[in-house]
């Protein structure tokens, strides 16, 4: 159980009263406006998604495409293999074998690069998972203990506001912990943008290289053996 998970349950009955709060309206210029329109959602519903985020299945998926890559090294040393033949039929046959293995195993554009690249991004996910909910779960513990935090259980101990203003009791201290959770939010998911950016030409399609000595020759005889 990691911190954000300990915390999960004061958490989000905090963030819960934030929101019914936050349902009364938000003061006007408030700096959580465009969060608030930015993420279209309310703190407490986005820290219950964030919370299906977990840094291990990510880690298990690199470890398991790795492992993808011991089959490819076996095509290839059966590729390499030496073959007693000549003539224009060997000729063609070693030019679409060596084809063949530029496209299973020679750069990163081939099929063992795009692997290992979906695997480092697999981890990269993972390490964004762990340090996002790490971020978050710091926030969660300082506004656990916030003034603001008073103020909002105050205002929501006798249950949700009824009367729909944006300046009762509470409402701007909600909307200063809205603020603290979707500005730690935001970065995590502009860092995952990033990390899709950066990764996105790595895990392109691997295309398929001809060929590089062109159409073989019939007009000669094939040898098999030496």
């Amino acid at each position: 159980m990691d911190p954000l998970e300990r915390l999960a349950e004061p958490g989000l009955d905090l963030l819960g009263r934030v929101d019914a709060l936050l349902a009364a309206g938000v003061p006007e210029g408030h700096r959580v406006w465009p969060l608030l329109r930015r993420m279209q959602v309310l703190p407490g519903d986005a820290v219950r998604g964030f919370l299906y985020l977990h840094p291990a299945p990510l880690a298990s998926a690199g470890h398991a495409v790795r492992r993808l890559v011991r089959g490819y090294d076996d095509v290839g040393a059966a590729l390499t293999d030496p073959v007693l033949w000549s003539g224009p039929a060997a000729s063609a046959y070693g030019q679409e074998r060596a084809a063949l293995l530029r496209h299973l195993d020679e750069g990163p554009e081939s099929l063992v690069g795009r692997l290992d690249s979906t695997a480092g991004y697999a981890d990269a996910l993972a390490d964004w998972v762990e340090g996002s909910r790490l971020a978050l779960a710091r926030t969660i513990a300082d506004v656990l203990r916030s003034a603001e935090a008073v103020a909002v259980v105050a205002a929501t101990a006798a249950g949700p506001p009824t009367r729909l203003t944006p300046v009762g009791p509470g409402v701007a201290d909600a909307a200063e912990i809205a603020a603290r959770v979707l500005a730690v939010l935001c970065v995590a998911y502009d860092g995952a943008e990033t990390l899709l950016r950066q990764w996105a030409p790595s895990l392109a399609e691997s295309t398929w290289r001809s060929p590089m000595d062109g159409r073989p020759r019939y007009d000669q005889p094939t040898r098999v053996g030496w």
